[in-house]
């Protein structure tokens, strides 16, 4: 398997993924960037993936998904809703 230098996307974390015949779909984007990040987990702990690329893939997901709280967020406040 060729390593993939540099995980900068979600696209990115999703191509590593599907390496491993893993397709990540439950229907909110939020909800699926967590069970990306599952699965980037149990592949590590499985040494399938080695520590650089774990990290990588992490920063990626933690990004993208302080991104969808923050539009959630937005999206509340647009709609007035205080909750």
């Amino acid at each position: 398997m060729q390593p993939l230098v540099h995980l900068r996307t979600l696209y990115d974390v999703q191509q590593l993924l599907k390496r491993f015949n893993i397709f990540v779909y439950v229907g909110k984007r939020i909800w699926d960037i967590e069970l990306m990040a599952l699965e980037v987990d149990n592949l590590y702990q499985a040494y399938v993936i080695d520590k650089d690329l774990y990290l990588q893939a992490k920063l990626v997901l933690k990004k993208e998904h302080r991104y969808e709280q923050k539009m959630a967020v937005e999206r509340k406040k647009a709609h007035g809703k205080d909750k």
